[in-house]
């Protein structure tokens, strides 16, 4: 071999390893590294549609996010099919570095089956980027369930503002499989429910009911939505939602105040005041009486006065010693004036000590007296004295105001011998 062919040789041995060289390297054209399914996802990796008729299609939300540094580009949707389509993403699509993109999945079957497939969303090399499984159960028009509600809409009229209002809503299927019900979307922030947990399965007639509340804000009418998302023939299912929202009412008390004047001590008195509602009705759903010694009654709480109709109440008084004394009686409701209120005044006075003064005359014999007394005439009677009187006087202390007594006399000699009862007398107690 001469010199110039061992020179070619050589040069094209480093020529093929040049080549090798580059290859290895990834060389200058070659395709950057593809990203890691992990930098990307979903927010719902398992979709499932539950049962959907033929010709019928529900469509579920979801969101991608690169949750990288840099963008990421998703080239392609890969296992498509069976019913299942993706909308909401124009491809290519360039996801910056920390990016979230809403899309949805509509499942509309053409035949019967329980189809499940795997979607993909892949880059310009075809490599996964993330996936999600997306499965249904598919069957005859006709044969699904069916949600009724009733009503149909739910309409909240002259609830004031501060208070708020309750409907019921029973949810009915109406149809001839299960139906399960999976999510409630409400709309309007005046609006809440209560008493639907899900998720729920109703079976063929089977019903739920449920509350619904409106808490107006001040902001007048308002309206929203409850979109019940479920696997029967007409879902999702909406409900519409309004409220009209009144001005509230104000509370007046009349008297504007209550006066006892005296009361005796340990007796009781009592006065009548009312509550009337003007502008709209008013529910009271609290009342306060700060001092003991007076008691309020003859209303229920909580209450609702219909505007115009007056509601009465009772306040007693009974002192338990001498002297005036005050309270303040406030009533707490949704009344644009709550809490409204009235004072309540007395005295308490010590109670009027009556006396029967008993006089009779002498017996000859006789060396003391015994007196008796009953409250009812012709007895029977008690004795009154603790020992024998021998004056022919007695100053009985011990009666009650408003109390009737009747009263006996008796002589004793000095062989203790006592005598029958003389005639009765009779005596009224003044009250108090």
């Amino acid at each position: 071999m001469n010199d110039n062919q061992s020179w070619r040789r050589l040069a094209t041995a480093l020529l093929i390893a040049g080549l090798l060289l580059l290859v290895g390297c990834g060389g200058l054209g070659a395709s950057p590294s593809p990203t890691t399914a992990a930098a990307v996802s979903v927010t719902n990796a398992s979709l499932s549609f539950g049962t959907v008729a033929i010709g019928s299609s529900m469509t579920v939300t979801d969101s991608i996010a690169n949750n990288t540094s840099s963008s990421v580009t998703v080239s392609s949707i890969a296992g498509l099919g069976s019913g299942f389509q993706v909308a909401g993403v124009t491809l290519p699509l360039v996801l910056t570095a920390g990016q979230s993109v809403s899309f949805s999945v509509k499942f509309q079957p053409a035949s019967p089956g329980t189809p499940s497939v795997t979607i993909s969303f892949e880059d310009q090399n075809g490599q996964a980027l993330a996936s999600l499984s997306a499965s249904g159960n598919a069957v005859a028009a006709g044969s699904q369930g069916t949600l009724s509600p009733s009503p149909a809409n739910l309409a909240f009229t002259n609830v004031q503002a501060g208070s708020f209002g309750n409907l019921s809503e029973t949810l009915t299927n109406t149809g001839g499989s299960a139906v399960t019900i999976s999510q409630a979307n409400l709309t309007g922030a005046a609006f809440s429910i209560s008493g639907l947990t899900l998720p729920l399965t109703l079976t063929p007639n089977g019903s739920v009911t449920f509350t619904a509340t409106f808490t107006p804000s001040g902001a007048g009418a308002a309206s929203g939505n409850l979109s019940l998302l479920s696997t029967a023939s007409n879902s999702p299912l909406v409900v519409a939602l309004s409220g009209a929202e009144t001005a509230a009412g104000q509370l007046a008390l009349s008297p504007g105040s209550l006066s006892f004047g005296n009361v005796v001590v340990g007796s009781s008195s009592s006065l009548t005041g009312s509550l009337t509602a003007s502008g709209s009705s008013i529910t009271i759903t609290s009342a306060s009486l700060n001092n003991s010694e007076f008691a309020l009654s003859g209303i229920s709480l909580p209450a609702t006065i219909p505007a115009g109709q007056p509601a009465s109440f009772t306040v007693t008084f009974t002192p338990q010693s001498s002297g005036s004394t005050s309270a303040s009686l406030s009533f707490s409701s949704n009344a644009s004036n709550s809490p409204a209120g009235q004072s309540v005044t007395g005295t308490g006075t010590a109670p009027t000590q009556h006396t029967v003064d008993l006089a009779w005359t002498a017996s000859a014999d006789a060396v003391g007296y015994n007196i008796y007394r009953g409250t009812v005439s012709g007895g029977p009677y008690a004795v009154v004295n603790s020992s024998l009187d021998s004056t022919t006087a007695y100053t009985d202390d011990t009666v009650v105001s408003g109390q009737t007594y009747y009263y006996v006399v008796t002589a004793v000699n000095s062989d203790s011998n006592e005598s029958g009862y003389s005639n009765q007398a009779q005596a009224v107690i003044p009250s108090p």
